[in-house]
């Protein structure tokens, strides 16, 4: 069992990245995140982006990309990614058209079975991110999130648990931790909490929502994961702010779990 590395997915400080992605970065490193896994480059060339990183202390965790990309500029992608360091590939989404139905999603695995396969071949470590859909359709009688994971093997095909959609579908985050030990390497930590009928769930700074962080902290150190990444969808209060909320929590009380 070793130390947790702490990241931060950018999606949570898309708007800032947007407008100064060194700048953001630069305030993300000084906050005490260790790495960063990306949801897109701010127009940074592999090298610029890999000098950024080294200047600042911050690991490439890996990165999100999206379907189209997947499909249309792996090789880009793949290059990019051992370029900045990065070990991680991540599938982030998967729209309403392709998981229609039981065979669209047979079709959407063996998919990702091909990127796994490409990315294996590359050093590089594919992995999938769970949102709450994973848990409401099936596939060869079990959840998709499960079926996943059955139908391709782990060289080709790792865990990225978000623990926020997980409880939000009604399933238990502790037995999912531990059911997939030795294949998650990623874990996003995201708090969730209940809110008013005309939103009834929203992401919220750790520390803030339902889910029982510390115990959740104690399962991934005992499932080997290397990263846990701090992601939230949506901040009512400035991102960079609620990103900063995080890591205090973190560091106040990571140690002590």
């Amino acid at each position: 069992m070793t130390k947790l590395g702490i990241g931060l997915q950018l999606y949570t400080v898309r708007e800032e990245t947007a407008n100064d992605f060194a700048g953001t970065l630069t305030k993300v490193a000084e906050m005490g995140y260790e790495g960063v896994e990306f949801a897109g480059y701010g127009g940074l060339s592999a090298e610029e982006m890999k000098a950024l990183l080294e200047k600042l202390g911050l690991k490439a965790i890996g990165s999100h990309i999206g379907l189209e990309r997947l499909e249309g500029q792996l090789e880009e992608e793949i290059a990019y990614l051992k370029t900045i360091g990065a070990k991680y590939a991540i599938c982030p989404y998967v729209g309403d058209d392709r998981r229609a139905d039981e065979e669209a999603w047979k079709t959407l695995i063996g998919k990702l079975d091909e990127f796994g396969e490409v990315f294996a071949k590359n050093g590089l470590q594919f992995c999938y991110h769970n949102h709450a859909f994973e848990f409401e359709a099936k596939v060869d009688g079990k959840f998709v999130f499960d079926a996943m994971y059955d139908r391709v093997s782990p060289e080709r095909l790792q865990v990225e648990i978000d623990l926020g959609w997980v409880q939000y579908a009604g399933q238990d985050p502790l037995e999912y931790v531990a059911a997939y030990k030795g294949r998650l390497p990623l874990l996003h930590l995201k708090d969730f909490r209940e809110g008013p009928a005309d939103q009834p769930i929203d992401t919220v700074e750790l520390g803030n929502g339902d889910l029982d962080l510390p115990q959740l902290i104690s399962a991934a150190e005992q499932a080997d994961v290397e990263w846990i990444i701090v992601e939230q969808d949506r901040c009512a209060n400035p991102p960079l702010e609620s990103v900063q909320t995080s890591i205090e929590w973190l560091k106040n009380n990571y140690l002590n779990v």
